[in-house]
């Protein structure tokens, strides 16, 4: 969950002069933890997915890293793109193989004003994993007449214009995976629609552009000093959309547990896999007070 308003080109090196990226720290124990329907496991995600029983998840949510040099606690947010890539096409074989037939997985990610193609270099590398079924434009903040809406963070630059929303893959094993997309839908705006075009309730597809803003926050702490987040509607959104009672949902990079949260308001058994343990024992937390109210 690693969204980024970085000023462009601060802080950035030419690719030319990017070094390798540093030796992959030994992973550390495994560590499982059950609140409720949910279970975090804390150790590396590769080694954790590549133990995973095959053909074992409905839907996937997840937000890697996105290779823009981030503060995560136990994460180098900056290796060479080659090596981003490769190591993403490993962690994405991995899922591959979890994935039920009909599985859904929703990749959330986003480039910067200065390196906008990374998104597209690796939904390329993944069409030999996958079949690109749907491309969702989350938008995070909108201008419209005389008004806008959603966070808007502004950036310096003469050149480039603020960066408002983020790209959502929606990956399956054969493109042909049967949504719910009244699940996710929103009400009419004009209500003679409903009759009008056949419809038995009021709802429509919320089509492939989804407005999700955060909630507001004036700090770090609010945020639970995670360098990226995504707002809990959005994984709830997804989940919604695969539409199917009670699935098995997976975050291989749970962060602070924003996917478990809309696991547990949909019903569904989560599994959140997270290398950080302040991040893990803010997740359980998360999951414990929601549980609570």
């Amino acid at each position: 969950m690693k969204q980024t308003d970085r000023v462009a080109g601060a802080g950035k090196t030419d690719r030319t002069d990017q070094v390798a990226a540093p030796a992959r720290p030994r992973s550390p124990r495994v560590r499982r933890y059950h609140v409720g329907q949910q279970e975090i496991i804390q150790g590396d995600c590769l080694r954790i997915l590549r133990r995973m029983k095959p053909e074992s998840v409905d839907v996937i949510v997840t937000s890697p890293p996105y290779n823009i040099g981030l503060g995560y606690r136990s994460y180098q947010d900056r290796r060479t793109e080659n090596d981003y890539l490769d190591w993403m096409v490993e962690i994405a074989t991995a899922v591959r193989r979890v994935m039920r037939p009909d599985a859904s997985f929703f990749l959330n990610i986003a480039g910067t004003s200065t390196e906008p193609w990374l998104p597209f270099e690796l939904v390329v590398r993944l069409r030999d994993l996958f079949s690109l079924q749907n491309h969702i434009s989350w938008v995070k903040s909108i201008a419209v007449p005389g008004d806008s809406f959603g966070h808007f963070k502004p950036v310096n630059s003469g050149r480039y214009l603020n960066r408002n929303h983020e790209h959502l893959f929606h990956l399956t094993l054969n493109g042909d995976v049967r949504l719910d997309r009244l699940g996710a839908g929103v009400p009419f705006k004009d209500k003679s629609n409903i009759a009008r075009r056949g419809h038995a309730q009021d709802q429509r597809c919320r089509g492939d552009t989804w407005f999700v803003p955060y909630e507001t926050v004036r700090d770090r702490e609010q945020k639970f000093n995670h360098p990226g987040t995504f707002p809990v509607r959005l994984p709830e959104l997804c989940i919604r959309l695969h539409g199917r009672p009670a699935p098995v949902v997976l975050d291989p990079f749970m962060g602070t547990g924003t996917t478990l949260l809309a696991a547990q308001r949909t019903g569904s058994h989560g599994i959140g896999i997270e290398i950080d343990p302040d991040y893990v024992a803010i997740a359980r937390q998360r999951l414990k007070e929601a549980g609570e109210s």
